[in-house]
């Protein structure tokens, strides 16, 4: 592993964790700005944006302490860095979705059976700052690569769809008296929320273990790799990501003839310029003799 490796990762890390501190800020702005507001309008729909978005700002609180963890050097207790944990945050925001998603529904359905009456101009006022701010946000982090990003960005997007919904909603309320279309369209965006949270839940507990990772085809990795010169077999090849952006492979190569420790060195080199390609930032390489037994033929 470079020192370029490191400092670009680190690099990210560190854009990425100022876009999640930035989003996190917003939120709890917005969050407390919903309560205050709620009370003001007399909304029990504003109040409940304002509880989920609190339930965001907790979510991305986390999610911005493992992204700065992640950033970590490797010591004695994790060998390969602190990277992964960014993963984690990931997993856990997934799951505080889930829970809000479920919240919105178990509130979205009594209200279908039985609408309330709605302060139209109150929703229309705090819709456009909703759009505005978790907006800004959502593109911010629109940016980023890691899975931890990619699912915080989806929290925002369900902000953002939730509060155009809810300026429809009150542009239509405004002429037509139609409480019901404020349920509807909640159930409506939620369930598109939660087919995408399950899309990122997927590739992150595939990430959790150990899978390999889903742009990668291992067939290609071979392919290329016997296509180098003196390489006659390739076995016990495993291929994982640490955080979806970092990936590691570590493969047994066997080769024809007696090498000089020259010989040998230049063909890692090779054989990691090749993965390098492939997008592969770490790789184990230990070279064998086609005579060689080898007890980790099938590992």
């Amino acid at each position: 592993m470079s020192h370029d490796h490191n400092h670009n990762h680190n690099q990210e890390i560190d854009t990425g964790e100022n876009r999640i501190r930035l989003a996190f800020f917003l939120n709890v702005f917005f969050a407390l700005l919903e309560i205050a507001g709620s009370f003001f309008t007399n909304s029990v729909s504003i109040l409940s944006n304002a509880l989920h978005d609190l339930g965001d700002s907790l979510s991305l609180g986390l999610a911005w302490y493992f992204q700065r963890l992640s950033a970590r050097q490797r010591d004695k207790l994790f060998s390969f860095g602190y990277m992964r944990f960014s993963v984690l945050g990931a997993l856990v925001n997934s799951m505080v979705l889930l829970i809000g998603c479920v919240f919105i529904i178990s509130k979205a359905i009594p209200r279908i059976i039985n609408p309330e009456p709605i302060h139209t101009q109150g929703m229309f006022c705090f819709a456009l700052i909703g759009i505005t701010l978790n907006g800004i946000a959502a593109w911010r982090l629109k940016k980023g690569d890691s899975v931890n990003e990619k699912v915080i960005s989806l929290h925002l997007l369900e902000d953002v769809l939730g509060w155009t919904a809810v300026l429809m909603v009150s542009i239509v309320m405004m002429f037509y008296n139609m409480p019901l279309l404020d349920p509807l369209l909640s159930l409506i965006i939620t369930i598109y929320i939660l087919w995408n949270v399950f899309k990122n839940l997927k590739n992150t507990l595939r990430i959790f273990l150990q899978g390999t990772p889903e742009e990668t085809e291992v067939a290609d990795i071979e392919k290329q790799l016997l296509a180098i010169n003196d390489v006659t077999g390739i076995h016990d090849l495993h291929l994982w990501s640490m955080d979806g952006l970092y990936h590691v492979l570590s493969v047994h190569i066997t080769v024809a003839r007696n090498m000089t420790l020259q010989e040998s060195q230049k063909l890692k080199l090779d054989i990691r310029n090749c993965l390098e390609g492939l997008g592969i930032q770490h790789t184990t390489v230990e070279i064998e003799q086609e005579d060689e037994i080898c007890e980790l033929t099938d590992c």
